[in-house]
């Protein structure tokens, strides 16, 4: 069992020896677990906001849409892509997080040691997100083709998969990638850096050093920090979540994205881009806060140091 050291940042850490590749193959689990199940325990949230993001009069109000489709197809509908939510933001929370760890440690320890901390958290989250979204896109098209059309267009992650690919190619999964990442990079960047400010605020303004809580109390911190972060992430990120439901709807064949976005613009208009906020403000909220409670559970679980407030 090795002990090393954090730069700095405070005592020994018994177990897993921090930077090394092992810590950040840690890091890439602990995002798999933070964020495929927690994305997916909220898919009946999901599901409506897209429907109601591609046609705001599909429902009336987020209950009677959730007591029509539960009528009509039973639990079952009411959790209607969940195959590609779980795989999908599975990949994207080993990249999101494992990536995150990888870059904040390079810009700021190796390259760039006297760079302001906001500054190498932006960043390193611009980087990890910006590759996530790679494993991320072809299983997010899918999902939104799947919750937005009615009569579905397909009816599990596998029979989805080969329709797009036999009717438009490989190609076909990546057509939502230039909106995804205008609609992930600035939520990964909000997420990180906001909460990692609002975590060192919260221990600046409790008056002692972290370490003296115990890790129960850590991550408490990191619960609610994460809340704080989810609801910036949802504001800013909202009017691109919007464009990627309606471009997987609703882009023509041979038509460019900036082309598809254009004209869907021109048919929802600024305020259209709103649509079902409120909804993904709770879900977006809900959802990070428990993300930032499981990685940094897991971390403590393996005698690492939670994130931020170093």
């Amino acid at each position: 069992m090795s002990v090393t050291k954090t730069e700095g940042r405070g005592p020994p850490v018994k177990g897993i020896e921090l930077y090394s590749g092992t810590y950040f193959g840690a890091c890439l689990l602990g995002g798999v677990i933070a964020c495929g199940p927690t994305h997916t325990a909220v898919t009946p949230l999901d599901l409506v906001k897209c429907r109601r993001q591609v046609d705001p009069k599909i429902y009336s109000s987020n209950l009677s849409a959730w007591r029509s489709i539960y009528a009509k197809e039973g639990l079952r509908g009411v959790f209607f892509g969940w195959g590609p939510t779980l795989v999908g933001y599975s990949f994207q929370g080993a990249g999101k997080y494992g990536f995150y760890e990888s870059f904040k440690y390079l810009y700021g320890e190796k390259l760039f040691p006297n760079m302001n901390k906001t500054v190498v958290y932006l960043g390193a989250s611009a980087s990890a997100e910006f590759l996530a979204d790679l494993a991320l896109c072809p299983f997010e098209a899918i999902k939104v083709r799947m919750q937005t059309t009615l009569p579905p267009f397909a009816g599990s992650l596998r029979e989805g998969w080969g329709k797009i690919v036999e009717k438009e190619g490989i190609a076909g999964l990546y057509k939502g990638l230039y909106p995804l990442w205008g609609r992930q990079i600035p939520y990964t960047m909000v997420k990180f850096a906001t909460f990692e400010t609002t975590v060192a605020y919260i221990y600046k303004t409790l008056g002692k050093p972290k370490e003296t809580y115990s890790k129960l109390q850590q991550t408490g911190v990191s619960f609610l920090g994460g809340y704080i972060a989810g609801i910036g992430c949802a504001v800013i990120s909202h009017p691109a979540d919007v464009m990627v439901s309606k471009l997987n709807s609703d882009r023509q064949a041979g038509e460019s994205a900036g082309k598809a976005m254009s004209r869907i613009y021109g048919n929802i208009g600024f305020r259209g881009l709103w649509n079902g906020l409120p909804v993904r403000i709770f879900m977006i909220g809900t959802l990070t806060a428990f993300q930032w409670l499981i990685y940094d559970s897991f971390k403590v679980y393996l005698g690492l140091p939670t994130t931020g407030g170093h």
